[in-house]
C-alpha cells in the first residue's frame, strides 16, 4: 500500500494545471447508457473512481477504452450490442457514485438492478431521494437482497420536489427524465456546476433541459438521444486544494484552468485570510500573506462553501493567527482528520458539528493516516507546512479524487514523494 512522504517548509512557486472534474465525469460517463454508438470524452481525470465507473459500464456490456500516451485523458464508451442492466455489489461497494447508472438504465431499458451503496466513512448518504424521484416518474421499485430493482415500461413526466438538496439525486432523476414521456419538473435541485455540466452534455445528446444551475429544472422528454464528444470541465475542488496549498506554504502559485465562478466562496475565504487572489492567464493566482488570518466558515450547498473544501481550509486554519470556527452542515462525520492533525500539533476542539481551531505557530511532521478523500488532502497540506517529515498512509483515498497530486506539488517545489509501504 502506497504512502506519501512530505518534508515541509518550502513555499510553493510556479504554475500548475487542474485536471478534469471527477464529480462531473462520473455522471457523464453514466449518461453513455442513454444512447447507442460511441461517446468520446476528453479531459477525463485518471482516478480510481473513474476506473471503477468504467468497470461498471464494461460489466454491463459497454465497450470502454482509455487512450494511451499523450491522449490519456480521453475515454471512449460505446454501446454496440446488448446491455445487462445490473450494477453488481462488488463494484458499487467501492464507489457510491455507481448508483448514477440507475436512472439511465431505467429510462433506456425499462429496468435496472443496482446494488445498494450503503454508507461511507464521512456519514450516511442515503438514496431515498433518488428513489422518490424515479417513483414520481412511474417506476416500480423493490428492495431485495441488498439490491434496488426498478421497472417501468415507459417513464412519464411528473413533478419531483426533493426533500433535501442532493447532487447525485438531481443527476439521477434528470437522466431518467430525458427519455420520459412528457414534461418533468424537478424542484429544490442541487445547483452545483457539475449538475450544469451534466445537463450541458445531455442537451448535446438531444435532450431538452432548462434551468440546470438553479433550484428548478424543467425537462421535456424526447424519444431518443445520440452519442456525443465532450471535454469535462476543470475540477473546482482540486483547484481549491491547490490554492490552499499555495496559502499554507506562504507561496505564490498560478492555478491554471481554475474557474473563478465555480470558486467564489473559496476565493472569498482565502481573501479574508489575507491572501491575494486574482484572475490571470486562464486561471487564478494565489499569493500568500506573511501572516494567515483566521476565518470562520460554515459548509452548505452550492453556491455556499463546499463541504469538499472543509478539511483543506481547516488545515490552513491550524497555522492561522487567531481562532477559527468551522461548522459542517452537510455530513455528520466529516471531522475524522482532526485526530491526525492533533498528531501534528494542531489545537482543535470538536463541539458537535463545529470545530474550534486555535492557530499554532508551528506544526510538526508525524506519521498520520488518511480516513477519506478530502481528509487525505488536508494531511498532505499540513505536511507541506510542518517542520520535519510527515508520512501519510492509506493514500488510496487520495487517489480517488486527485490525479497524481504529489507530482503537481513537486513541480511547484514541494519536497514530496510517493513510496511503497
Amino acid at each position: 500500500m502506497d504512502k506519501i512522504i512530505v518534508k515541509g517548509g518550502r513555499p510553493l512557486q510556479g504554475e500548475v494545471t487542474v485536471s478534469g472534474a471527477k464529480n462531473a465525469a462520473l455522471p457523464i460517463l453514466a449518461s453513455s447508457l442513454l444512447a447507442d454508438g460511441k461517446n468520446v470524452y476528453r479531459n477525463v481525470p485518471d482516478l480510481a473512481d473513474v476506473t471503477t465507473m468504467l468497470k461498471v459500464l464494461s460489466t454491463m456490456g459497454c465497450e470502454t477504452a482509455r487512450l494511451d500516451g499523450r491522449k490519456r485523458d480521453v475515454c471512449e464508451i460505446a454501446i454496440e450490442g446488448p446491455i445487462t442492466p445490473e450494477a453488481p455489489y462488488d463494484l458499487v461497494k467501492t464507489m457510491r457514485a455507481s448508483v448514477l447508472v440507475l436512472g439511465p438504465l431505467l429510462a433506456r431499458f425499462g429496468r435496472a438492478r443496482v446494488s445498494m451503496p450503503g454508507g461511507c466513512a464521512i456519514g450516511a448518504r442515503p438514496i431515498d431521494q433518488h428513489l422518490k424521484g424515479l417513483k414520481a416518474l412511474g417506476a416500480e421499485i423493490t428492495l431485495t437482497e441488498g439490491y434496488v430493482e426498478a421497472r417501468a415500461k415507459q417513464l412519464r413526466g411528473g413533478t419531483v420536489n426533493f426533500d433535501v438538496i442532493t447532487v447525485t439525486g438531481t443527476e439521477n432523476v434528470m437522466m431518467a427524465a430525458v427519455l420520459a414521456k412528457g414534461r418533468t419538473v424537478l424542484e429544490n435541485c442541487a445547483r452545483e456546476p457539475e449538475v450544469e455540466e451534466l445537463a450541458r452534455v445531455l442537451n448535446k445528446m438531444g435532450a431538452r433541459i432548462e434551468g440546470a444551475g438553479t433550484s428548478v429544472i424543467t425537462i421535456d422528454g424526447v424519444e431518443s438521444l445520440k452519442p456525443v464528444e465532450h471535454a469535462i470541465l476543470p475540477d473546482r475542488i482540486e483547484a481549491g486544494t491547490l490554492m490552499v496549498a499555495a496559502a499554507i506554504t506562504g507561496g505564490n502559485v498560478l492555478v491554471k484552468h481554475a474557474v473563478p465562478e465555480h470558486l467564489e466562496s473559496v476565493i472569498l475565504k482565502l481573501r479574508e485570510t489575507g491572501c491575494t487572489v486574482t484572475a490571470e492567464d486562464g486561471g487564478l493566482r494565489v499569493k500568500a500573506p506573511k501572516v494567515i488570518h483566521s476565518v470562520d466558515v460554515k459548509t452548505t450547498e452550492h453556491p455556499g462553501f463546499p463541504t469538499d473544501m472543509q478539511a483543506q481550509l481547516m488545515g490552513l486554519m491550524t497555522v492561522a493567527a487567531g481562532t477559527s470556527v468551522i461548522s459542517e452542515s452537510i455530513f455528520e462525520n466529516r471531522f475524522m482528520h482532526v485526530p491526525e492533525l492533533h498528531r501534528m500539533g494542531a489545537d482543535i476542539t470538536i463541539q458537535g458539528h463545529t470545530a474550534v481551531v486555535k492557530g499554532v505557530k508551528r506544526l510538526s511532521g508525524a506519521p498520520v493516516m488518511a480516513t477519506d478523500l478530502r481528509a487525505s488532502a488536508s494531511l498532505v497540506l499540513a505536511g507541506l507546512r510542518a517542520e520535519g517529515k510527515t508520512e501519510v498512509a492509506r493514500i488510496y483515498h487520495l487517489d480517488r479524487g486527485y490525479e497524481r497530486l504529489e507530482r503537481k506539488l513537486r513541480k511547484l517545489g514541494a519536497d514530496i514523494r510517493r513510496v511503497k509501504a
